[in-house]
């Protein structure tokens, strides 16, 4: 007997091109328009369309929230202040202790009203040795004669240069005594920045009568002789 032949297999019909290359186009755009519409804006923070604004995918890149009491008076808080935000150099020369305590040492302070941020950094020019030089940080009220004084100390240390920032624990006066005990004459230049008011020549705090904002050599035109 003879074999009977088998039946026979259809061939595939291949798509036509046009068809093929409409077909790989838009998968390559449907891709697309999910990374920029949903792996963008859960993953990374990027909405260039707009969808992970209105789906609420943006929100899903980022860490829970965790509320903070900013009522408390450890909490950091965001504060808004009457005086008008400043910033100034004073350079405060300062004797040898050959000159006398009235050349070589002197109190520097700015006004501040309760709560206001100051922020600040100085060093000293001419010295060599951070022994010779010292410094005691703080405030005080300016009460009515026969009322107490509230007095707050920050640092007492010797050092060229100090940089940080205060909030004033009350109404009051804010500063330094600076003190040189080298043989040689310095330089403090200060700066500062922040929610203050400077103090007029001979008011406390400004006994000296320091000049803000000029060079060393004009800025203490009270020094007295030696």
């Amino acid at each position: 007997m003879s074999e009977q032949p088998g039946p026979t297999q259809a061939t595939p019909t291949p798509l036509p091109r046009g068809r093929l290359l409409f077909a790989t186009g838009a998968t390559l755009i449907l891709a697309v328009l999910i990374v920029l519409g949903v792996v963008l804006p859960a993953e990374f923070d990027r909405d260039p369309l707009g969808v992970g604004r209105l789906s609420g995918l943006s929100r899903l890149w980022a860490p829970d929230d965790v509320k903070i009491d900013v009522g408390k008076a450890d909490a950091a808080r965001a504060r808004e202040y009457a005086t008008p935000f400043r910033t100034d150099v004073i350079e405060i020369p300062l004797g040898g202790f050959l000159d006398g305590v009235e050349r070589s040492e002197l109190e520097y302070k700015v006004k501040m009203a309760k709560d206001a941020t100051l922020i600040y950094a100085w060093e000293v020019v001419g010295a060599a040795d951070a022994r010779d030089f010292h410094f005691d940080q703080h405030g005080h009220t300016t009460p009515a004669p026969g009322q107490p004084m509230q007095v707050a100390t920050y640092r007492q240390a010797f050092g060229l240069r100090q940089q940080g920032a205060l909030s004033a624990p009350f109404d009051g006066i804010q500063g330094w005594q600076f003190s040189n005990s080298a043989e040689v004459p310095v330089v403090v230049r200060l700066k500062l920045a922040g929610f203050y008011e400077l103090i007029p020549a001979g008011q406390p705090g400004n006994e000296a009568g320091i000049v803000a904002n000029v060079p060393a050599a004009r800025a203490r035109p009270a020094t007295p002789s030696p």
